[in-house]
């Protein structure tokens, strides 16, 4: 894990209106910054304001083009930013959108990893056969991102033990973790097991036992 002393600053705000396909809108600010750890160009989406005294929602959001763009059935990331993006707009907090595709091993890697996938190998075991890591994410940057954006503590929406045991390890009191909801469909049921069983993820198994995996 990189070492966590450098300060990072905010570089610039800019207001963005948000529309997706379901028809939802947001207001957001998008924060660009200087000086984060990986040299990697990401942005926290601040949304809504939090009530005073209350702890603001925050959701560490790996880039997926596949899903948050094209829609992919595969994961279930274009649905958890959705969600996160209404959930944070209601409450007040930061959605912080990292350039970590597929688990920070990189696009090619990952549609690599996809066919792996599709002989028979789940997400994990499918980047040990390419000889990366299983998860390669370091949330060192977004420690930075928050510590900048003056956000010492919050509420993590995540089902990932592994953010808030990280973002804690930095020095950002996580006072609790909530779970996002569950978006299970045929085609991305063995991935979700896959997280609950190797990665502790919170995802219910009950939910996820009447879908075949297609």
């Amino acid at each position: 894990m990189p070492d966590f002393t450098a300060a990072a600053t905010q570089r610039a705000r800019v207001r963005v209106p948000l529309r997706f396909q379901d028809g939802y809108r947001a207001d957001a600010e998008l924060v660009t910054f200087h000086g984060l750890a990986d040299g990697q160009e990401h942005v926290a989406v601040v949304l809504g304001d939090p009530a005073p005294g209350t702890t603001p929602l925050v959701r560490l959001h790996s880039e997926c083009l596949t899903g948050d763009v094209f829609g992919s059935a595969r994961c279930d990331c274009g649905p958890q930013l959705r969600e996160a993006v209404e959930r944070i707009a209601e409450r007040g907090g930061v959605l912080l959108y990292l350039r970590q595709e597929g688990r920070g091993i990189g696009l090619y890697n990952k549609l690599d990893a996809y066919a792996l996938q599709d002989q028979g190998l789940d997400t994990y075991a499918a980047n040990a056969a390419l000889g990366l890591p299983e998860d390669d994410r370091d949330y060192t940057a977004a420690a930075q991102m928050l510590t900048a954006l003056g956000i010492g503590a919050l509420d993590l929406l995540s089902n990932n033990p592994d953010k808030a045991d990280q973002l804690r390890d930095l020095g950002i009191e996580v006072r609790d973790r909530v779970p996002t909801g569950v978006f299970a469909t045929p085609d991305n049921v063995r991935y979700l097991r896959a997280k609950v069983l190797q990665t502790q993820h919170t995802l219910p198994l009950g939910d996820l036992a009447g879908l075949n995996v297609g």
